[in-house]
């Protein structure tokens, strides 16, 4: 669960060993979406780090205790752009945000990769990721149907819309959109094509 910024406690490790630590999770973002978590050693991780293998083992204990950290930073990253200061968006904000995240992804090739190819990975149960990626679909399917139910309480949606279907739809748009994003980054824009989606799914089941 997270924590607002404001809220958080402060690290009480000194400002090196923060920077060190941060200069791994970007390393390791990098190569895991490269490689994938199979393909990606802390060895390699270390040496593009600036540290000794026992030196990053200091910050995170286990290669799986590292991708942790890197996914934990993503969802940090993403939930602050989606909800700002006034809480997560509801209603058909809800879409005008996740178009605004998928613009925002668009300039973000290497987490793209990361997600794409590790959400795949981590379909099987014994993948460090399994419980991350199960969870984050779960919240995903959780916000978005608070959210049409919500619309559909301020008279912005219509009560007949299919709460369920456009929760997994939505997501399934996404998901789509990423991975032929990454095959054809120059033949499409995830951008405009979420949009048209959200568009027709408004035209469709606006009040």
């Amino acid at each position: 669960m997270s924590v607002p910024p404001r809220y958080r406690a402060k690290s009480r490790v000194d400002v090196s060993g923060e920077e060190s630590r941060a200069k791994a999770v970007a390393v390791a973002t990098e190569l895991f979406a490269l490689t994938g978590f199979k393909g990606t050693s802390v060895a390699a991780v270390a040496a593009r780090t600036g540290l000794s293998q026992s030196g990053l083992l200091h910050h995170f204990p286990s290669k799986a205790a590292l991708l942790t950290a890197v996914l934990e930073e993503r969802d940090r990253q993403d939930g602050d752009f989606l909800a700002g200061s006034a809480g997560p968006p509801l209603g058909w904000a809800a879409f005008d945000a996740l178009a605004a995240l998928v613009a925002r992804n668009s300039t973000r090739p290497h987490l793209v990769g990361l997600f794409v190819r590790l959400a795949a990975e981590a379909t099987e149960p014994a993948h460090p990721a399994h419980a991350w990626v199960h969870e984050h679909y779960s919240g995903l399917r959780r916000w978005l149907t608070e959210a049409v139910h919500s619309g559909q309480e301020q008279g912005e949606i219509a009560e007949d819309a299919p709460v369920d279907s456009l929760a997994r739809m939505t997501i399934a748009v996404i998901d789509g959109l990423q991975q032929q994003w990454l095959l054809h980054p120059d033949a499409m824009s995830m951008t405009a094509e979420f949009e048209a989606f959200a568009a027709t799914v408004r035209a469709r089941w606006a009040r």
